[in-house]
């Protein structure tokens, strides 16, 4: 008898919503992403941001865009992650 289950449950991937910044490549996005920090001294919060690289397949993102990207398997040497949604279009 096997323990293992007939549906296999992947982990959770990471999810993160942030604002496109260029969207010149084919069927990539940067999309950067900021966060709010308690300074450790001052106890003041302070912006953090983080860029990543996204696949776009429909090529849909453009700069100034909300979007919702989720983890997923390397694509190329820098991309790891993959567009799931356009949350907001930009105005």
């Amino acid at each position: 008898m096997s323990t293992t289950p007939t549906t296999v449950e992947r982990n959770l991937r990471k999810e993160r919503i942030g604002i496109v910044t260029s969207d010149k490549m084919n069927k990539s996005i940067v999309v950067t992403v900021e966060r709010r920090v308690m300074h450790p001294k001052y106890g003041k919060f302070v912006k953090r941001s983080s860029t990543f690289m996204a696949h776009d397949e429909k090529g849909d993102a453009h700069i100034g865009d909300t979007v919702r990207i989720s983890e997923t398997r390397p694509i190329s040497k820098l991309k790891r992650w993959r567009v799931v949604e356009i949350v907001e279009r930009a105005k």
